[in-house]
């Protein structure tokens, strides 16, 4: 087999080692992972986060996030709810406006998870306080 069939079969370029998620999920790590994945299945949020992660320093206003889709303020506002909800960012008002950043900690985690190579434990999700 080649490298390349290796790689799109999830192995190793050596053939020896997966380097997708090999161990099985307890309860608590399936249910926290499933939310997570619930709020990226969804394309509006999919694009928000993108566009929160992406930004020059880090943070977005969200009066710059609403304008980009044929959504209602509410609409969107629900949707940052639930990447927030997730662990994926976090929130802080300033005024009348609240702006949004990326939490790396949990794409990192989601990075590991999916990446680590057969035998590696679990990463440990950090503590971090979401935002309102």
């Amino acid at each position: 087999m080649s490298k390349q069939e290796l790689v799109m079969l999830g192995q190793d370029t050596d053939g020896c080692c997966p380097t997708l998620l090999t161990a099985a999920l307890d309860e608590d790590q399936a249910t926290d992972l499933a939310r997570v994945f619930k709020a990226l299945g969804d394309p509006v949020r999919l694009r928000l986060l993108s566009m929160i992660a992406s930004r020059a320093g880090g943070e977005i206003c969200v009066c710059d996030l609403t304008p980009a889709f044929d959504l209602s303020q509410p609409t969107i506002s629900h949707h940052l709810k639930l990447l927030r909800q997730a662990g994926l960012i976090d929130s802080e008002r300033r005024g009348t406006w609240v702006y949004y950043r990326l939490l790396p900690a949990m794409t990192d985690r989601l990075a590991a998870i999916l990446s680590r190579r057969a035998g590696e434990p679990l990463p440990e999700p950090e503590s971090t306080s979401v935002g309102a």
